[in-house]
């Protein structure tokens, strides 16, 4: 086997996951749309899922692409807000033409192109949390970060463990924040847990004392943030200020090192659900998902000189749900809708996708493991 051939197989065999062919025959790209936060106070999330994308759709054009089609990435940066995903989304769709759309990064602006994306009959497959953007299930909108209701009930599971009955539940002010506050309230009661506290944010604020102050005023015995901006790492650092001692709960959102980095010590028993990428090397090497988090998180990391993120990891699972869609179907956008529809046993970044007619996640509570900060680092929450 000749130099130029023994290349030819390795690269393909380092995407097996994708499923996708080599060397196929050259044809018209297909251009898919994302819109990410790269920039403003959502970055940690939308960054890191702009340079997976990029990574990925790499990796698969220098394998030949798709039966022999390139991907094409076009590439809008929201910085967050809702009214320029709105805009975006219609461009991507109305003048761009594009095939799909990955994104947005997070559950507000996804809620505000949903109906945009029906309308214009578009796949969208969105990275953010929000049970409430497929369910109830629309036809043409996907997406494959865990629920937020999930992550809600295995935060009740550990404190119902902890004897834990009365919560301080504080949360931002923008779409994430609410569909997780209205989930942990419903999931809270059902599990006999009271909100005896219920403060929300501006997502900007800097200072969290305020706030904090009411819920240590009511004697909480732990307290829940959730949210995905920076005040994930104010909250913690308030507390410590506050000499508040109670356990501090967070929402998967936290899965970003750099919230704990940015907490310091105050960041420490942090408890929080997240999906295994940030355990990969303690899985046992029988994990469906532990080959695909492993080579991920040696890709990004190499290729970009900073952790991996489950974040990240939402924009690898859009694109690697999409290209198993295209590959069973075809460049046809109906039929891919349908193939992604009935895909099954799918391992990716959160989880092991089994999508049906009635479930446009694909996951389950299985997606996720509880986690903690030691010594700076997430490790594998364990009860005591």
């Amino acid at each position: 086997m000749s130099f130029k051939k023994i290349l030819i197989t390795l690269l393909c065999v380092s995407i097996l996951p994708l499923a996708v062919f080599c060397g196929g025959k050259k044809g018209d790209t297909i251009k898919i749309g994302a819109i990410f936060a790269i920039t403003g106070p959502a970055s940690f999330l939308g960054a890191p899922e702009e340079k997976t994308a990029r990574m990925m759709v790499d990796e698969i054009n220098k394998a030949g692409g798709i039966d022999g089609r390139n991907l094409e990435l076009v590439i809008k940066d929201s910085a967050g807000s809702p009214e320029k995903a709105i805009s975006f989304a219609k461009q991507l769709i109305e003048e761009e033409k594009v095939f799909a759309i990955i994104g947005p990064s997070t559950s507000g602006e996804t809620m505000k192109i949903k109906s945009i994306c029906e309308e214009g009959k578009t796949i969208l497959i969105s990275c953010a949390a929000a049970e409430v953007i497929v369910n109830p299930v629309s036809k043409y909108v996907f997406k494959v970060a865990q629920n937020d209701s999930d992550a809600a009930q295995m935060i009740c599971d550990v404190m119902k463990k902890k004897g834990i009955t009365g919560i301080g539940l504080v949360s931002s002010n923008d779409g994430y924040g609410a569909a997780g506050k209205d989930q942990m309230e419903k999931v809270a009661a059902r599990n006999g847990i009271k909100v005896l506290i219920n403060e929300v944010y501006d997502k900007k604020d800097t200072d969290l004392s305020g706030v904090l102050t009411k819920v240590k005023a009511m004697n909480v015995q732990a307290v829940v943030n959730w949210s995905i901006v920076p005040a994930q790492s104010i909250i913690p650092k308030n507390m410590k200020q506050l000499n508040m001692t109670m356990p501090l709960f967070q929402s998967s959102g936290f899965g970003n090192i750099k919230y704990a980095k940015e907490a310091g010590a105050a960041g420490e028993g942090i408890i929080f659900p997240c999906g295994r990428l940030l355990i990969a090397a303690a899985l046992p090497d029988k994990n469906p998902q532990k080959a695909v988090l492993m080579k991920y998180k040696k890709d990004y990391e190499s290729k970009y000189n900073e952790d991996a993120s489950t974040f990240g990891g939402h924009a690898y699972d859009s694109i690697l749900v999409l290209a198993e869609a295209i590959k069973k179907s075809g460049a046809d956008r109906e039929k891919a809708r349908d193939a992604l529809e009935n895909l099954t046993n799918v391992p990716g970044i959160a989880g092991v996708f089994n999508f049906s007619a009635r479930d446009h996640l694909g996951l389950d509570i299985k997606a996720f493991e509880m986690l903690t900060v030691k010594d700076g680092k997430f490790v594998p929450y364990e009860q005591k």
